[in-house]
């Protein structure tokens, strides 16, 4: 017999499963091959195991065996655990902490390497020459680690209710938002369209939200090519309030965007470090919106420009 867990696990009905061998009910070979050896062995066995690849599902599986009051086997019993969120998230922590690693150290040996150099060579051109460098490296530690400050801030206020909402005009949000990014805009020759009317109004802590369209922006910017146009919209729905921001840029596969917004992720990892990219601008609007209690989605088409679209509840 199955529960109401397994059930909703496995897609099952009760009815379904009863009377019936494991292997008709449940087709997977390694849930097979761990309970044929707890009832080989006669002891306990644990893994994770995949049960659906879409969407991913992942099944912490503990097979025991049951012996009656002769210790003769009569079955096994099976707990079962959906640990898909857990392991995502645990693979998300392993990931960071392995990104902040290389993205730190890659700037701190060159510095090093760099500085060993001036040391040991005293040639004042080529000094010069090393010392921008090593300003540069320096420039990049300091934007990455004022980049987890922010994150770390905003998570902190978050969890502890410290944000400060007030009704807030959108319009005049992504006109100061604007005035951050306009000088990069003018050196690309590029324009803004913007169309937002008056009478949008939603409860923001208005330096974060200006925050965020700034990191959207400066992305649309980054990724256009001189003398594009990158269009800024706001509507209200039912459910909301919609903001976005599009540009005619590269686009983005779609096998990337379920984790545009993951710290460290990039999609063209050297393109994104040529422009000064961090890695953490797309994480920083994601913890923003959330904290406001919405949420931050984008859509993409390859060779034509990407759309990044803020949802806050209205």
């Amino acid at each position: 017999g199955i529960n109401n867990a397994a059930e909703k696990i496995f897609d099952l009905k009760q009815s379904a499963a009863k009377g019936k061998h494991l292997h008709e009910i449940i087709r997977n070979r390694e849930m097979h091959l761990l309970i044929s050896k707890s009832a080989l062995f006669g002891r306990p066995y644990e893994n994770d195991i995949v049960v659906s690849d879409d969407p991913e599902k992942i099944v912490n599986t503990n097979c025991a065996p049951l012996f009656n009051a002769d210790h003769k086997r009569i079955g096994s019993l099976i707990v079962l655990q959906d640990v898909t969120h857990v392991r995502h998230l645990e693979n998300i922590r392993k990931d960071f902490v392995a990104n902040v690693s290389h993205e730190i150290r890659t700037p701190l040996t060159a510095i090093k390497g760099f500085v060993e150099t001036i040391l040991y060579d005293h040639d004042r051109a080529e000094t010069e020459k090393f010392l921008g460098i090593i300003s540069k490296h320096v420039n990049r530690l300091e934007a990455i680690t004022e980049d987890l400050l922010s994150l770390a801030t905003i998570e902190k206020k978050d969890a502890q209710d410290e944000l400060r909402f007030e009704n807030s005009k959108i319009k005049d949000i992504i006109e100061t938002a604007l005035q951050v990014v306009e000088d990069m805009a003018k050196k690309k020759s590029i324009d803004f369209d913007i169309s937002c009317s008056d009478d949008i109004f939603a409860k923001t802590d208005i330096p974060l939200l200006e925050q965020a369209l700034v990191n959207l922006i400066d992305n649309a910017v980054k990724y256009s090519p001189e003398g594009e146009k990158i269009l800024i919209w706001a509507d209200r729905k039912e459910k909301g309030i919609l903001i976005h921001v599009k540009d005619n840029g590269p686009g983005i596969p779609k096998k990337h965007l379920p984790r545009l917004f993951e710290r460290f992720y990039r999609v063209d990892k050297a393109r994104s470090r040529s422009l000064g990219g961090t890695g953490l601008g797309l994480a920083i609007v994601k913890h923003i919106i959330q904290a406001h209690g919405g949420h931050v989605t984008a859509d993409s088409v390859p060779g034509k420009g990407s759309t990044f679209t803020i949802h806050l509840p209205s």
